[in-house]
C-alpha cells in the first residue's frame, strides 16, 4: 500500500466553520492596514485570503463581525490579536491564503459592525 500524501496531525482545538466574511486588518508594528475576507473561522484561528503584504510569525490586529455559532450568543464585533501560521501561494490569480491563530479578542459592543463600515451613510445637515 502506497501513499501519496503524507500523514498530516490536526493540531485544530475547535471546530471549523466556512464563512467568507470581511475583515480589516493591521499591523500594530507599523500602522499599516489592509483588507481580506475569511475562508474559514475557528474561536482560535482562520485562514484568510487577502493582497495585503504579511510574514509568517508576524502579529496583526483583525477587526470581523464574529457569528453566534462561535460567540454562542449572538454576532459580535471583535478586534483579535493574531500572529501568522504560514501564507499559502497565489493559485490562479487568486489572493494569498494566510493562516492565523487568534491570541486575544477585545468584543467591540459600542462600535458599528464591519460590515455597516463599508456601507454608504447618507449624512444630513442641518441649515
Amino acid at each position: 500500500m502506497t501513499q501519496t500524501e503524507p500523514n498530516r496531525m490536526e493540531r485544530r482545538c475547535g471546530q471549523r466553520f466556512e464563512y467568507q466574511l470581511p475583515v480589516t486588518l493591521r499591523v500594530p508594528a507599523d500602522g499599516r492596514r489592509g483588507a481580506g475576507f475569511t475562508q474559514d473561522l475557528s474561536s482560535r484561528g482562520a485562514l484568510l485570503w487577502t493582497d495585503f503584504p504579511l510574514c509568517e510569525g508576524m502579529m496583526i490586529e483583525m477587526t470581523l463581525v464574529m457569528p453566534s455559532e462561535i460567540t454562542l450568543g449572538e454576532d459580535m464585533s471583535v478586534c483579535c490579536r493574531a500572529r501568522v501560521l504560514r501564507l499559502e501561494p497565489h493559485r490562479d490569480k487568486e489572493k494569498p491564503a494566510v493562516a492565523v491563530r487568534i491570541e486575544h479578542y477585545e468584543f467591540l459592543h459600542d462600535q458599528v459592525p464591519v460590515l455597516q463600515q463599508h456601507t454608504p451613510v447618507q449624512v444630513h445637515t442641518l441649515p
